[in-house]
């Protein structure tokens, strides 16, 4: 079973980028497979609603979504982490969120899938429970099976990540229910 890590930040070996290799860490120690998708090194445009997904499993727009739809088809769960930009998830992440629409309407291929969330902040209540809930918000529209961190919604976590032992907790929690979730469905 593989489990793909997408950091939703733009910037390179950012806080998203080394909270996804902590999390990816724990499930190569569990023996899953791993991927990974960094927005921060990909170009992503926005969707626009053009309608050629409605008849055919293609999108027009010409950039990295194509190998990005393969990894997606071919996980079986994702750890999905964005940074805090302006109370909500990042544009980056945004952008391929909108442009999975092509999964949904040709079958939906997500459909079944584990899905966990974490949001890195600026401080403590910065808006992480917002960002995981509208990463939430595009698992249960796919149809998606949507774990949390045992007792919240997910990964918590506040920039420097490495110094915060409490959003760690959350992080390490959350990535063993999407380990736990898997190991029941199998």
């Amino acid at each position: 079973m593989k489990i793909t890590g997408i950091s939703g930040s733009p910037n390179v070996g950012g806080n998203n980028e080394r909270i996804i290799e902590q999390a990816l860490g724990i499930v190569e120690q569990k023996g899953y497979e791993t991927d990974k998708i960094l927005l921060s090194g990909l170009s992503v445009l926005p969707c626009t609603d053009c309608g050629t997904c409605r008849t055919a499993k293609e999108c027009p727009i010409d950039d990295d979504m194509t190998d990005i739809y393969e990894k997606l088809e071919t996980s079986d769960a994702f750890i999905i982490s964005s940074p805090v930009f302006f109370g909500s998830l990042s544009a980056q992440l945004k952008a391929l969120f909108d442009r999975t629409i092509l999964l949904r309407r040709n079958g939906f291929l997500l459909k079944g899938k584990v899905g966990g969330a974490i949001a890195v902040g600026g401080s403590r209540n910065g808006g992480q429970e917002f960002t995981i809930q509208a990463i939430h918000s595009w698992m249960h529209i796919h149809g998606m099976l949507v774990v949390g961190d045992k007792a919240h919604f997910g990964g918590i976590a506040v920039k420097p990540v490495e110094s915060d032992d409490v959003g760690l907790k959350t992080v390490r929690d959350t990535v063993n229910m999407i380990c736990e979730t898997l190991e029941r469905l199998k």
